[in-house]
């Protein structure tokens, strides 16, 4: 008994050591981690959350201390621990900011702040707009030959926050010397900042300052003494005599003025020069961008793949345009199709339709939707699209025709709760942008990145919204707004929608839009 007992103590020790000793090859999952939220105490508007370059940009107020920001709300995907949490303290957000979100295994993101502080000064007959160089901390403002710079009259200064700023010496608006540079210590939030007002003699009255050519518009802009009023002309290089842009059509601040020369012709050459009472500006040749067609914005080509998908294209042509129809066959048919219920009675149009796909009432709602781009795969029950095409013209209206059947809202995600039981609307909006390559869209609520028409990456947008049920198609006509006129983009996003919030799976099931004859206006 003794010896059988000794050998089972034996083993079972052995045993320990053998388990002691296996090696766990099993690898931990690999979920991304995300920030979820994140809320600034003094944003002045909301934070843009980037989960496929893992940055999150912050907007801040201008009264904002940057150096010591802190947050109402920061949250993570589930699971994850942040280092730092920001929930806790305060954060120099001057330079950017690492935080490690972990588990399993970790994953650095960038916090980021944007904050733009309102700085002018403006001198009584200064020519043109005045400049602020805030990396270097100069103020230049050019006045004409024949002023005394020993006897200058400040009529408006602002070099910090609004309310917060003291400068040294007090400068409010009355009459200085600027004979020579003037030195300003500029302190908020108890910290000081030297600045340098330059106030500089220019030959010339008059300039012309830039010229940005579109296809078939020019925007021009101008200097001049403040107390001129003034102008534009131009012609084709081609041409010897002058033409006056209208007065009503040029808007002047100070002594900065603009003006868009509409109904030009593309591809040719023009010459515009800035005018003020009798004075002439410099000349500055341009040439019209081309224009161009929106690649299959007539919705004719279509072609059904493996025997449930319709797809906006031809089966042996270049894709353009995209649908959600291969995440919708996934548990049902698709809602997009193509029908010949059209506004001219030929061809085709797209058919946009909203409905529940699932089984015993299982599913989600899917939003009939069109968009230039494609459909990369299916994330579950979720949808990851590119969005955009590569596009480089500068059009100023998308026009085309619509009809629209709402339906009540009867599915609403919790972000839209308040929607249920009120009609659905359609959404059609166009978009240039910066983008270097397509857009990652992703509609999954824990990784969720769509579309935003206020990132800094849009350089112009326009949508038309409605609910409500037409008897027939309607024409519309979508303007772009630009938040500059040089800016060149780099892609075109297109998207019509049967639900505006569609992306949060929030409508309308039988809610149904009809699109055709999508085409770029290029003129005001």
């Amino acid at each position: 008994m003794k010896k059988t007992a000794l050998y089972i103590l034996l083993m079972a020790v052995a045993g320990v050591v053998m388990v002691g000793c296996i090696k766990n090859d099993l690898p931990y999952p690999r979920i991304q981690q995300n920030i979820t939220s994140i809320v600034a105490d003094g944003e002045s508007k909301a934070a843009l959350i980037d989960s496929v370059n893992f940055s999150a940009t912050l907007y801040l107020d201008e009264r904002t201390d940057i150096q010591k920001v802190s947050f109402s709300e920061f949250s993570v995907s589930e699971g994850g621990v942040a280092d730092p949490d920001l929930a806790e303290g305060e954060y120099d957000l001057s330079k950017p900011l690492i935080v490690n979100v972990t588990r399993y295994q970790t994953y650095q993101w960038i916090i980021l702040a944007e904050q733009h502080i309102e700085r002018y000064l403006s001198i009584e007959g200064q020519i043109g707009e005045t400049t602020i160089d805030e990396v270097g901390r100069r103020i230049i403002v050019k006045v004409p030959e024949t002023a005394d710079l020993a006897d200058l009259t400040v009529t408006a200064i602002k070099l910090g926050p609004e309310g917060i700023t003291t400068m040294s010496p007090s400068i409010q608006p009355g009459k200085y010397n600027f004979s020579k540079p003037v030195r300003v210590e500029v302190t908020a939030h108890d910290r000081t900042e030297e600045w340098t007002i330059y106030v500089e003699k220019t030959e010339l009255l008059v300039s012309t300052a830039s010229v940005d050519a579109w296809s078939k518009v020019v925007w021009a802009y101008g200097s001049c003494p403040s107390d001129m009023k003034g102008g534009f002309q131009y012609r084709k290089a081609a041409d010897s005599a002058w033409i006056d842009v209208p007065a009503s059509a040029v808007t002047q601040t100070q002594g900065a003025f603009s003006a868009c020369i509409p109904h030009l012709e593309p591809l040719t050459e023009y010459v515009v020069r800035a005018v003020a009472d009798d004075e002439v500006g410099n000349e500055v040749r341009v040439t019209t961008d081309a224009t161009a067609d929106i690649p299959d914005g007539d919705f004719d080509q279509w072609y059904l793949k493996n025997g449930k998908i319709w797809c906006p294209w031809n089966e042996d042509g270049e894709q353009y345009w995209d649908t959600g129809n291969t995440g919708a066959a996934t548990l049902g048919q698709s809602n997009v199709v193509p029908t010949d219920h059209t506004p001219t009675g030929s061809g085709q149009a797209a058919e946009l339709n909203t409905v529940f796909v699932g089984i015993a009432g299982i599913g989600k709602l899917a939003a009939g939707s069109i968009y230039t781009g494609s459909f990369k795969k299916v994330d579950g029950t979720n949808g990851i699209l590119d969005f955009g095409r590569p596009w480089k013209l500068r059009p100023t209206k998308l026009r085309g025709y619509f009809q629209y059947k709402t339906a009540e809202i009867n599915y609403a995600s919790t972000e839209y709760a308040d929607l249920k039981g009120r009609p659905d609307s359609c959404h059609i909006y166009v978009a240039l942008t910066d983008w270097t390559a397509p857009y990652e869209i992703r509609t999954n609520p824990k990784t969720r990145q769509l579309f935003d028409k206020n990132a800094s990456y849009v350089i112009a947008y326009g949508d038309t919204v409605y609910s409500g049920t037409m008897a027939d198609y309607e024409p519309f006509e979508i303007q772009l707004h630009y938040r500059n006129t040089s800016q060149v983009p780099r892609y075109l996003q297109i998207t019509a929608a049967a639900s505006k919030y569609g992306d949060f799976f929030t409508g309308g099931s039988g809610a149904t839009l009809w699109v055709d004859q999508f085409s770029f206006d290029y003129d005001y």
